[in-house]
């Protein structure tokens, strides 16, 4: 059992140019006290093929978290577009939201991503080079696939702190278990 359940993400500003920062409200509950931080980050996927054109948009430690429900704004800058293969901007690509404890991963949400030119025109006829400018993402976000990952919240109180639960696989969920957040997707390939 997970000792922070997420039970709300919000996309705010949404569908917002390229260039536009993020913004997610992200709605959480603490069932038991954490002495330490929990790490959200937000990574933004350059390319399918390629992890290297990933980008960390924003990493933020919140904590120590006592027993409540909690609420805050996570605020990131778009990618770099240098950083991405010209490619890869336009089309479908996805964002990943992750919230670690410890070093150790335990729930990833991600959503896809469609960045495409706002103009008709544009989309009938893209110019050779990409006008990032003219460049609308809009993030699927009635569509998130929610991954949680089982750790030790408590390594401290265990004998062997590197062991994990008997079900040490990731367990994907549409959303409705311990979270408010909608995923009709329930395929089973699991991700990094």
């Amino acid at each position: 059992m997970s000792a922070v359940n997420i039970t709300n993400v919000t996309v705010l500003d949404n569908p917002a140019p390229f260039l536009s920062p993020f913004q997610f409200e992200i709605s959480y509950e603490c069932l038991t006290p954490l002495k330490d931080d929990l790490e959200w980050k937000l990574i933004y996927v350059g390319s399918a093929e390629d992890e290297t054109y990933d980008q960390l948009l924003e990493s933020v430690l919140v904590g120590p978290i006592n027993v409540g429900n909690y609420r805050f704004v996570l605020q990131a800058d778009p990618p770099d577009p240098l950083k991405i293969r010209e490619e890869d901007i336009i089309g479908v690509t996805v964002l990943l939201l992750t919230c670690s404890y410890l070093g150790q991963e335990f729930v990833r949400v991600g959503y896809y991503v469609n960045n495409d030119y706002e103009d008709e025109q544009l989309r009938e006829e893209p110019p050779s080079k990409v006008l990032i400018d003219k460049v609308q993402r809009n993030i699927l976000s009635d569509k998130p696939r929610v991954t949680k990952f089982p750790i030790n919240f408590y390594p401290e109180n265990s004998e062997a702190a590197e062991e994990l639960p008997a079900h040490d696989q990731p367990a994907e969920t549409d959303g409705n278990e311990e979270q408010l957040l909608p995923s009709p997707d329930q395929s089973s390939d699991k991700e990094g």
